[in-house]
């Protein structure tokens, strides 16, 4: 009768109503059929319940409430997606990636990363990041100081609870990476404010501070390279005040500076550098890495042991695999291409197509540009206008202090089509002249 009602084959409905039984929805009488289980749950779900508890005093802490960078996830729907950081199909080597995860599924590679190690990394992935991607940075480490994480921004917490914590002073810059500033706040320690001028972050004489968190390959969020000369300054401001510094060099392989990271300029093993291929692969692959002295290594792994163990050794596996045969540094230009010829499309055509918007001074090259909004136009009533017009871009205001907020915004690169950026712009050009009227 169901079958006939619904128009699908009966062992389909045969097969629902064993499934409802052995969940315990449906009993089965011999003879006579199916009925209602007189058993089902009754009273308050848990989830009611639990919620007459009063969560908020007893939770110490309340991530949710934090301003934190919003993406949109649906950012395809959009004709002029300006977005950052998510993974352009039209570029992504998607034959290569399939290639090299079906090599890791390979019996000797399953028996490998299949077991339970607790603490340990793909030694594969360690060599690759070792001796192809650090080397290009001016980095030079043995396999003991480098750990794979779950994207640079564990390395951030892994270095908050390692290092610092109530008592000490870390240094963040504004604006500046959100999340920096979050991570550390949440394990205790005070964080101090650090500005940006046209030469990068400013670390004033005598700061007393214990961390300095900078990025200075690529400021975020406004691209701003860090001249040679203040990373000489910082690097001596960090050895005659005794603290330490994390390079988050989060656009790393892409980035079009041709300067090499501050790391390669320590002499002291003060600077921990924080990488990612997640900007590379794919933000889901979760895959970063933290080059540190050893016995800062060695803890890290203990630690992250109490949090996940190691990160997914099968994803390590694959993207060693894809590093070894050259498909990584084969992406890597490919992008570096595609976005350079983005950003210049952005420059060329901004004065004329967004009047009164204003960038950082120097503009450096990179994957987004950060514009400052004309007089008499909020950032957030432009974000909502250009929605209902097939736009989308990042909001500006978890980079800067709450008083700013409105002022700023964020176009992104990684995945708009390159001749979709001039109409694009235009149309933001006029809805920001319209609400300016």
């Amino acid at each position: 009768m169901f079958a006939d009602k619904l128009g699908i084959a009966r062992n389909t409905v045969a097969a629902v109503f064993e499934e409802l039984a052995m969940r315990g929805y449906l009993e089965a009488k011999p003879r006579r059929g199916y009925y209602i289980s007189t058993d089902l749950p009754t009273g308050k779900p848990q989830s009611e319940a639990a919620s007459e508890l009063d969560w908020n005093s007893r939770l110490l802490h309340h991530p949710s409430q934090l301003n934190h960078i919003r993406k949109p996830l649906n950012w395809q729907d959009y004709k002029y997606p300006f977005a950052y950081g998510q993974v352009d199909p039209s570029l992504f080597p998607l034959n290569a990636w399939r290639a090299s995860s079906r090599d890791m599924l390979g019996r000797a590679a399953v028996s490998w990363w299949g077991a339970d190690r607790a603490i340990d990394d793909d030694p594969m992935l360690i060599k690759q990041i070792q001796t192809q991607i650090l080397p290009d940075r001016g980095i030079y480490a043995r396999p003991e100081e480098i750990i794979v994480t779950l994207g640079a921004q564990e390395g951030l917490y892994l270095i908050s609870q390692l290092l610092a914590g109530p008592g000490k002073r870390v240094g963040c810059e504004v604006p500046g990476y959100p999340d920096s500033s979050f991570i550390f706040d949440l394990s205790g320690s005070e964080v101090t404010p650090l500005a940006i001028d046209k030469q990068g972050a400013v670390i004033p004489p005598n700061s007393g501070l214990d961390l300095a968190v900078l990025t200075p390959g690529a400021h975020c969020p406004s691209m701003t390279v860090m001249s040679g000369k203040r990373r000489d300054q910082v690097l001596n401001a960090a050895r005659q005040d005794d603290f330490l510094v994390v390079e988050d060099d989060y656009e790393g392989d892409v980035s079009f500076v041709k300067d090499l990271a501050l790391k390669s300029r320590d002499k002291d093993g003060r600077v921990l550098y924080l990488g990612t291929l997640s900007k590379i692969l794919a933000p889901g692959v979760r895959l970063g890495y933290l080059v540190a002295p050893e016995p800062v290594i060695q803890e890290a792994r203990w630690l992250r042991r109490l949090i996940h163990r190691s990160a997914p050794l099968n994803n390590q596996r694959a993207a060693a695999i894809f590093l070894a045969e050259g498909h990584y540094h084969a992406l890597v230009r490919k992008l570096r291409t595609s976005h350079q010829d983005r950003w210049e499309r952005v420059m060329e055509n901004l004065p004329k197509l967004m009047p009164g918007f204003r960038t950082p001074d120097p503009c450096h090259c990179g994957r987004s540009v950060w514009l400052e909004c004309p007089d008499g136009v909020d950032a957030r009533d432009l974000f909502t206008a250009a929605g209902k017009a097939g736009i989308t871009f990042e909001s500006g205001d978890p980079f800067v202090p709450p008083d700013q907020a409105g002022r700023f915004l964020r176009l992104g690169l990684s995945v708009i089509n390159t001749d979709l950026i001039v109409p694009g712009m235009k149309k933001l050009g006029e809805i920001a002249d319209n609400l300016a009227a």
